[in-house]
């Protein structure tokens, strides 16, 4: 099991480091204890952090509004929680 992200009370608890401004919006893979993730959008003006969030919605199917920048506002490690996950993308498996 990855360390990126724990499960408590059906929400789960995410580690991501977060490089904006790539080419395109992907999962990286397994960096430390984070999820490295790669988001287009620039790191101003809160655009990347709108931009993960979107992004994670649809990687497990969720409304963005359940999905809350726990920690990390300003830096590329963040912490998220995924409330009401029913879906796990396969890169957790």
């Amino acid at each position: 099991m990855p360390t990126c992200y724990s499960i408590k009370d059906n929400n789960l608890i995410l580690r991501v480091l977060l490089q904006p401004g790539a080419s395109q919006d992907e999962i990286v893979g397994i960096y430390g204890d984070s999820l490295k993730i790669r988001i287009k959008a620039p790191a101003t003006e809160g655009k990347a952090n709108q931009a993960l969030i979107k992004f994670l919605a649809k990687q497990f199917k969720v409304p963005k509004q359940k999905i809350i920048l726990d920690k990390g506002k300003q830096s590329k490690n963040k912490r998220l929680v995924i409330k009401d996950v029913t879906e796990i993308p396969a890169l957790f498996s």
